[in-house]
Order: C-alpha cells, then sequence, then structure tokens
C-alpha cells in the first residue's frame, strides 16, 4: 500500500497554516517593500529599488542599525553567560533548587511593559532605587534614561533581567540531559575539582543546548521593541532608537509602509545571516 497520499492528507492542514500565515505575508511584505504605499491609502506605485536606495542613505537607519548591533552584543553574552553560571548553582542547590528556579522564571511571565514601568521608577535620578544606592557610597547617579551615554547600557541591564529566567530554564534542561556516570569516570581519572569537571565533561557535552540558546538569545534580543516604546521612544536624539522602533515609526506614525516594509525585509535578512553565521562557526566546535 503506497503511503504517500495519506502522509500528504495529514500534511495538507500544517502546509495550509503555513502558507497563510508565514509563507503569505512574508511574499506580501517583500512585494510593498518595492512600492510607495502609505497606510490606508487605496493606490500604490511601483517604485523599483527606490526604498532600499533611500534605506541605505538614511542616518536614522543606520543609527538605529548601530544601536541595536550594539544593544544585542551586550545582552546576549551577558544573559547567557550568568544564565549557564546559575543553572550550574541551581542544579546542586538541592531542595532549594526549586525555589530558585521559580524566582528567576517569575520576570518571564510578567508582562514587558509593567516590568519596563517598575524599572523606570528603579532608575529615577531623584527618588530611583538604584541611584539611592549609589549615592550612599557617596556616588552620584546618572539620568540613566535620559542620558545618551547611558541609555543603552541601562535598557541592555532591562533586557539582562528580562531573559535571564528562560535561558536559565533551557540550560537547566540541558544539564539534565548529561549522564552522570561520566562525572564518575572523570572523577576517576583525577578530574574532580569543579572548573575541571565544567571544562572537561559539562561544557563539552552542553555544546548543543548553548549553541540552542545562544540562537535563540540573539533572535529575541534583536527584536527589541517594548522597552524602548515604554521607556525612550528613541530618547534622548536617538540615541536609544533600534530597529523594530524605526519600522513602527515608519509605517504607524508616518505610515511609510512601503518603506518600513523595506525596513523589515532587511532586518529580516540581518537576523537570518545571523542565525546562520552563528549556526555555521558553532557547529563545528559542538559534540553531539
Amino acid at each position: 500500500m503506497n503511503s504517500r497520499p495519506v502522509a500528504y492528507v495529514l500534511m495538507a492542514p500544517a502546509a495550509v497554516l503555513v502558507t497563510l500565515f508565514v509563507i503569505a505575508p512574508v511574499g506580501v511584505l517583500v512585494l510593498l517593500s518595492f512600492s510607495d504605499w502609505q497606510l490606508g491609502s487605496s493606490t500604490l506605485r511601483y517604485t523599483g529599488l527606490g526604498n532600499y536606495r533611500q534605506l541605505a542613505t538614511d542616518p536614522v537607519f543606520w543609527v538605529s542599525l548601530r544601536n541595536t548591533a550594539f544593544y544585542v552584543a551586550l545582552v546576549v553574552p551577558v544573559a547567557t553567560g550568568l544564565a549557564l553560571v546559575a543553572a550550574i548553582a541551581i542544579r546542586g542547590a538541592g531542595r532549594l533548587a526549586a525555589f530558585y528556579r521559580t524566582a528567576f522564571f517569575l520576570p518571564v511571565t510578567t508582562t514587558v511593559v509593567a516590568m519596563a514601568l517598575a524599572w523606570e521608577f528603579l532608575l529615577h535620578p531623584s527618588f530611583g532605587l538604584v541611584n539611592l544606592l549609589l549615592a550612599e557610597f557617596g556616588v552620584r547617579g546618572p539620568v540613566w534614561l535620559r542620558d545618551a551615554d547611558t541609555v543603552l547600557y541601562a535598557l541592555a541591564a532591562i533586557g539582562v533581567w528580562l531573559k535571564f529566567g528562560y535561558y536559565v530554564v533551557l540550560f537547566l534542561a540541558g544539564l539534565s540531559t548529561l549522564p552522570t556516570d561520566l562525572y564518575d569516570a572523570a572523577a576517576v581519572d583525577g578530574i574532580d575539582r569543579p572548573l575541571d569537571r565544567f571544562r572537561y565533561v559539562t561544557w563539552p557535552l552542553l555544546g548543543p543546548t548553548v549553541l540552542f540558546v545562544v540562537v535563540v538569545a540573539t533572535i529575541q534580543t534583536f527584536q527589541v521593541f517594548e522597552i524602548v516604546a515604554t521607556l525612550t521612544q528613541g530618547r534622548p536624539g536617538r540615541a536609544s532608537e533600534v530597529l523594530l522602533f524605526t519600522i513602527f515609526q515608519e509605517g504607524f506614525v508616518y505610515f511609510r509602509t512601503g518603506y518600513a516594509s523595506a525596513l523589515t525585509v532587511v532586518f529580516l535578512c540581518l537576523i537570518l545571516v545571523l542565525v546562520l553565521a552563528k549556526f555555521r562557526y558553532f557547529d563545528r566546535k559542538v559534540y553531539y
């Protein structure tokens, strides 16, 4: 009996949904990027590569791209590195492990806007807890969210805090799959110090999990939008403007949908290239 028709029938619902909600919208997005369509307009005109040529000379795009890259470079290594350390510590916490897992994961379950507003009060220059603590040590705290020199660092700290717990859970899942007999064998060979156990046993075996977490963290961090829209709106002087906020401004504030579509296409291509590069580089260093 030929099972191929049955396979096609079973695959059809998922294929239809993917086509309708993934492939088709991306196709429409690409088509709109070659037009001058404005949101709400009943007409559009084909402009070829006009939007992309404008994008290449748009200083706002390059500023938002630089800010996004800097934000990603801050958040990804710090969040994933701290999450790995915390996951290893939690694994050895005994009966308190469940409490720590819940405490670290709690920020992930809350709404980003609510947490952003809480951080706005914490970072307030006059009565914020952060500056009050700095004042106890004789340090005058900056205006974190209104200073071009500190705003991206402040946003990155919030981003680390928001995503840290999720990466902890992912690392804990990876650590739970490591065979314990390898640690016993390593101890027999004299590898019994914690750092040596991590270097020669945990780290090589955890490679696939590390690769997955780094890729997920990169994608999520590139998509930063809520904390910028809630706290800074790109201020001061576009010092905190990121790519998604620029796309939002162009598409839903200035109604330049064609240009916003071109920005989105470039944004998606950047993420795709970055993820593929990470897979190509790290995959050769991972032991499966």
